[in-house]
């Protein structure tokens, strides 16, 4: 994978976790110029539908309608990777290797074990990668410190209050056809795997019906939420939508 410094890295336990919570507005990011990578914690190896061959197939589908610079896969265990000093370490050293300016990452209090485990692990570790005191190497060579300046939290099953909302009225078919590449997990009349809460036959009407939703609190047709640990500032009150 190409090693650039990167605007925005978003971060997911799962694939197809941020095409879900933000693929909007990494489409949007990067129409605007942006360069957007993305980091997958798993492979999804326990997912009910599919293999991970496929997911991984899918993944790349994904990655290629959203535009984005990059996309890895740190392979953590799914269902049962942990916050400690190893996996912080593995994504300080992605952090300091592509030093986004922006992180978003998973919902801190979401249906999902994984998710708000992987929310709570990349916040500690975008901390710590700030310290010049925790060492890392890449490629057998020394990082220097960084730490991005903000780390937001995408919303996922759960209907968390968001604290800001984004505007993708004009990005939501691509956010909907990078999510339709992950064709294993999702509606297929043909498919004899298990029933699953995503399979439905409504499952991605209720991803745009919920965009809409939330665009309409902002007045806008489709929009994604997020929620930040820290309270956000702006430069004037004519940066508000």
């Amino acid at each position: 994978m190409k090693d650039i410094k990167l605007d925005i890295l978003a971060f997911g336990a799962h694939p197809d976790d941020v095409e879900l919570g933000c693929g909007g507005t990494i489409a949007k990011e990067i129409h605007n110029g942006k360069k957007v990578g993305i980091i997958d914690l798993t492979r999804g190896e326990l997912g009910t539908r599919g293999d991970v061959q496929t997911r991984d197939s899918e993944s790349n589908a994904a990655s290629k309608i959203l535009g984005v610079e990059t996309r890895e896969n740190l392979n953590f265990r799914d269902g049962f990777f942990i916050n400690d000093e190893f996996h912080q370490l593995e994504i300080i050293k992605i952090l300091r290797k592509y030093r986004p300016e922006i992180v978003l990452c998973n919902a801190q209090d979401d249906r999902h074990i994984d998710h708000p485990k992987g929310a709570n692990l990349v916040s500690n570790a975008c901390f710590l990668s700030g310290l010049r005191k925790v060492v890392t190497k890449l490629n057998g060579l020394s990082q220097t410190e960084w730490r991005p300046k903000n780390v937001y939290h995408y919303i996922q099953w759960k209907n968390s209050i968001p604290d800001f909302l984004v505007d993708i009225s004009g990005h939501i078919d691509t956010k909907t056809n990078a999510i339709k590449s992950y064709s294993s997990q999702f509606f297929d009349p043909n498919s004899n795997e298990p029933e699953t809460l995503i399979s439905s036959k409504n499952f991605i009407n209720n991803v745009i019906n919920r965009s809409a939703d939330l665009g309409r609190l902002i007045n806008v047709d489709h929009a994604e939420g997020f929620t930040s640990n820290k309270s956000i500032g702006i430069n004037d009150l004519q940066s508000l939508i």
